[in-house]
């Protein structure tokens, strides 16, 4: 996110009341004695493994993603910036989106506007997830175990290793259930955040959390994204707040059938020839 001053931050706030958040989680405390029956190391490979799994499905799905970002001066909102788009296919099952819902942004007024990196962690790191791939590039901490309303879960704080060039990264605390060894509750913020000592560019991250649910009783995807938070820029302190809700979720079907006069053709042959029309019928162009 880009201030109107020259200076940039990245996004990431609360829009509604953490109260219009049905299912937010009553946490136990934190115990940190180690886990019975297995090790942290056999919980890091299970649940990285179904976090490979469910990167792959939720590719396969459709969904709509609704976001609203605000800047505020205590309880006043400043600035506001909405957008709702579905996650969808194409006639060639190419996933794109379509956003329906987009109004004119006011985030200027209240210093702010929104940037390219600011998209692509509304897109990809807030909804974090950690595959078997990028295991490599992060240290992992287990750190105890933790209830989670009817949920038990091991705890893991986790940060990369190193920074690689201009790549970000997720830096925080991770829930995972210990029934399907998969992730339901990230906190943390992308990382690095960046200072220029010569010069007004500034990068920023604050801190969200995102929750996730069972979909179809088999993947935890993440369902809604909050934050709130104050940035510490050298010129001025700005409150941001955002809620990203991810709504909807449909299994995209790839299979198709052929039909001929309202039966299904068997795969591998084609429909006999239409009849083109003539002038003896009723539906020939004149």
């Amino acid at each position: 996110m880009k201030s109107v001053s020259g200076r940039f931050l990245c996004l990431t706030l609360l829009a509604c009341s953490l109260a219009a958040w049905p299912a937010r989680a009553q946490e136990g405390s934190l115990d940190n004695t180690p886990p019975q029956g297995t090790t942290p190391e056999e919980i890091i490979k299970r649940f990285s493994a179904k976090e490979t799994e469910f990167a792959k499905a939720r590719d396969q799905y459709t969904y709509r993603q609704d976001v609203k970002v605000q800047t505020l001066d205590g309880e006043t909102v400043t600035g506001e910036y909405k957008e709702v788009f579905d996650v969808i296919f194409n006639d060639q099952g190419k996933r794109t989106e379509n956003v329906v819902f987009a109004p004119q942004s006011s985030l200027e007024q209240g210093g702010l506007s929104m940037d390219q990196g600011d998209f692509e962690d509304i897109r990809h790191r807030m909804p974090f997830v950690l595959t078997e791939g990028d295991l490599p590039e992060y240290n992992i901490l287990y750190v105890g175990q933790q209830q989670e309303d009817q949920l038990h879960c091991y705890v893991f704080d986790i940060a990369p290793k190193q920074i690689q060039g201009k790549k970000r990264y997720f830096q925080g605390r991770i829930w995972v259930d210990d029934h399907d060894f998969q992730i339901v509750k990230t906190y943390g913020k992308s990382v690095p955040d960046i200072r220029k000592h010569h010069g007004d560019e500034e990068n920023l991250y604050p801190k969200f959390t995102t929750w996730r649910q069972q979909i179809d009783g088999q993947y935890w995807f993440p369902v809604y994204t909050r934050a709130d938070d104050e940035l510490h820029f050298k010129l001025q302190d700005i409150h941001l707040r955002e809620i990203i809700k991810y709504e909807d979720y449909k299994r995209f079907g790839a299979s198709s059938k052929v039909l001929y006069e309202g039966k299904e053709v068997p795969k591998g042959e084609k429909p006999p020839d239409q009849k083109k029309p003539d002038d003896k019928s009723p539906n020939a162009p004149k």
